[in-house]
């Protein structure tokens, strides 16, 4: 049976956790993240607790960038992570310093698949920008891909607010072959 890698995307302290330079929605992305990642590592526990094999996994991605790039430099309290992976080996750190998880990563898809992942499900900041490329990746490497709805976010931006690019996003996946699914409704099929 294929397992499931679950993509918690640049949840850093600039973007989720800082007065003055967080998304608008950062509230809401920290708590619905904080739900879902309790679901799925009570799974994890539980599956391991039976002596079974975890159906989920969880990719914890922190973006990097150089100084003249943005402020989410290595080290720097606005680069560390808001929900950083537990020391487990159902749990990785993946590093990256462009937008799209997998092209920053070449090797990754291919690690997956040696776990037999086989559905990538994503949520995180910013929607239009490491959300939306790492799920391009995902899809282009031929995952199938969940987008949670409600559970990703950016800022207002080109006169447009963060809803209405949440909306544009979760539309352009869907006409590019990916699920939106609310995650709620997601995570109470991991209770």
């Amino acid at each position: 049976m294929s397992r499931t890698a679950l993509f918690v995307i640049d949840i850093q302290r600039a973007l989720a956790d800082s007065p003055g330079t967080e998304i608008s929605h950062a509230r809401r992305i920290r708590d619905a993240g904080a739900s879902i990642l309790d679901k799925v590592r009570a799974n994890i526990d539980e599956a391991q607790s039976r002596g079974e094999a975890p159906g989920l996994e969880i990719i914890v991605v922190q973006h990097e960038e150089t100084r003249d790039k943005g402020n989410l430099q290595l080290g720097t309290r606005a680069w560390q992570l808001v929900f950083p992976p537990h020391p487990s080996p159902h749990e990785t750190l993946v590093s990256k310093n462009i937008r799209d998880t997998f092209e920053s990563n070449p090797g990754l898809a291919d690690e997956l698949r040696a776990r037999n992942v086989g559905t990538i499900v994503a949520f995180g900041i910013q929607s239009e920008c490491c959300v939306l490329s790492t799920c391009k990746g995902a899809l282009a490497a031929d995952f199938r891909v969940v987008l949670l709805k409600g559970a990703h976010s950016t800022y207002d931006a080109e006169g447009k607010t963060a809803e209405e690019i949440e909306r544009e996003v979760e539309e352009e996946l869907r006409n590019e072959g990916a699920e939106v699914v609310d995650w709620n409704k997601w995570s109470k099929g991991w209770d």
